[in-house]
């Protein structure tokens, strides 16, 4: 099982100084891959958790690419209702290329009803949407990519049977965002999903933390290592940690965060399992 993590990259935390500071220590400490996320307005439903600057993650995963070499760099998730098919694609194919093989796109049908009215799309045929422009997507990386539709490997966020029944139609990998363990079981089981990479939380409590009370990646270092050892004996791909703690305050200093991610990655080797 790989680990990789999700870098806020809005507010304080799209300072490029941050930026390129999460990206290093990602690597650095053997992480596989560095996701981002995706708004491009930022409405005042969710403005006080994800405030400007609001990066835009397919331009700042290539500049990111620029300063790696080894980790995956992709998208947690990319909301495709929200742009050009055609555009997403070409885009897309291009960091392909210039990332070395290391680009891994995550999709979602998005959330947010005032954002879609702000960019003039139907909230209600956004499902339709995504799965229209995952179609146009595989066909036109057949004619960018050698032929192969699935040179670039899709993650499909959403927690939800529809998200199931659309890693099955497009051959992708399941990305849902804090399901429970036995919501991960469940659908492990299900025929026809190539992989389950789930995101989770990354919040470090200096004491365990009551079993009954707490979600996958909070608790006490030795619990999360202990969820990411399930997630592993279940048969998760890539488990991605998402350190951000929905106050845009505490990405002024990630020093906390750091402090959580080199534990986590010393802690795991020393398991000797066989990847971080």
């Amino acid at each position: 099982m790989l680990i990789g993590v999700n870098a806020p990259h809005f507010g304080p935390g799209g300072d490029p100084g941050l930026l390129r500071d999460w990206a290093r220590l990602v690597e650095d400490l053997g992480f596989d891959s560095l996701m981002v996320s995706d708004h491009v307005v930022v409405t005042d439903d969710f403005a006080d958790r994800y405030p400007e600057p609001f990066y835009d993650p397919l331009t700042t995963i290539a500049w990111l690419s620029g300063l790696t070499e080894r980790i995956r760099l992709g998208t947690s998730v990319l909301i495709l209702p929200y742009r050009s098919a055609l555009l997403v694609a070409r885009m897309t194919a291009n960091l392909r290329e210039i990332s070395g093989d290391r680009f891994v796109l995550g999709v979602g049908v998005g959330w947010s009803e005032p954002e879609f009215d702000a960019l003039g799309i139907s909230f209600g045929d956004r499902a339709a949407l995504t799965d229209r422009a995952l179609s146009t997507i595989q066909e036109t990386w057949t004619q960018l990519l050698g032929g192969d539709r699935s040179a670039i490997p899709v993650w499909v966020g959403g927690n939800g049977a529809r998200a199931l029944r659309r890693c099955q139609r497009f051959g992708a990998a399941w990305h849902p965002l804090r399901a429970s363990l036995g919501e991960l079981a469940a659908a492990h089981r299900m025929s026809g999903i190539a992989e389950v990479n789930p995101r989770i939380s990354l919040q470090v409590s200096e004491t365990p933390l009551h079993e009954e009370h707490r979600g996958l990646g909070i608790g006490s270092i030795e619990q999360i290592i202990e969820d990411l050892d399930r997630l592993r004996r279940l048969g998760a791909g890539t488990v991605i940690l998402d350190p951000y703690t929905g106050n845009p305050e505490d990405l002024h200093h990630p020093e906390h965060a750091w402090r959580a991610l080199t534990a986590i990655a010393t802690q795991w080797k020393e398991r000797n399992l066989a990847h971080i």
